[in-house]
């Protein structure tokens, strides 16, 4: 199903300044995978962030809360299409890689309706955290992942793969945290079944850097899979 305006109630956090014609996206991503976990900063000024120590990042994996029971993981198969039923998302997928500046290159923003996975992290399905990321609107209007703060635990996320097998993942929470205080290791920290992370960007729109103060995060098990 194509992805369909919001609603004139839709909050007006996600509103921007007029005249403004920078895209409106998530502040990406970042450097290398280190012990499972990454790092996600801000659009601006995030090549002078540097990774954590091993030792904190092992730390803080050791003591995080114990995984969701779920179905068990799968193959590696990249992801084909994203379906969330809750706010009518249906997108294809584009692989994101790291850029030269040190930052996760994002989806096109000339297609509002494409989503990306981080392709050397695992695979939807595959154990450990499979990284989904999206614009929440650009210069044309609303995007992918606009309405993403509006998905409730218990809804679904499914995602077509490449060999054929839909794997279905059930919506644990959804939480908005600042991008000056991202949860690094919360949100990333390596798992042993298979996990999924949607994120996009929240919260006000900074006119000054040109960013959204926020990052909406979308926690995710896999519940089952199969062959539709």
């Amino acid at each position: 199903m194509a992805k369909q305006p919001p609603p004139p109630s839709t909050p007006a956090a996600k509103s921007t300044p007029d005249g403004d014609n920078s895209p409106r996206i998530l502040g990406w991503a970042t450097g290398a995978a280190l012990l499972g976990a990454f790092l996600i900063f801000n659009s601006v000024d995030a090549s002078d962030a540097a990774p954590p120590p091993a030792a904190v990042v092992a730390q803080a994996t050791a003591h995080a809360a114990a995984p969701p029971v779920g179905a068990p993981p799968l193959p590696a198969s990249r992801p084909t299409l994203l379906t969330i039923p809750a706010i009518g998302v249906s997108a294809p997928f584009t692989p994101l890689r790291i850029g030269t500046s040190g930052k996760l290159d994002p989806p096109p923003a000339n297609d509002s309706n494409l989503v990306g996975w981080y392709e050397a992290g695992p695979t939807p399905g595959e154990a450990g955290n499979s990284i989904v990321a999206g614009h929440v609107d650009t210069v044309t209007g609303p995007a992918v992942f606009y309405l993403l703060d509006m998905v409730k635990p218990g809804s679904t996320a499914e995602i077509t793969r490449a060999d054929g097998v839909v794997a279905k993942f059930k919506v644990d929470s959804v939480e908005v945290f600042s991008k000056d205080h991202f949860p690094d290791q919360r949100v990333y920290a390596d798992t042993p079944n298979a996990q999924l992370r949607i994120i996009t960007c929240g919260g006000t729109y900074d006119q000054s850097k040109k960013d959204y103060t926020d990052n909406i995060v979308v926690f995710a098990h896999l519940d089952s899979s199969g062959h539709r």
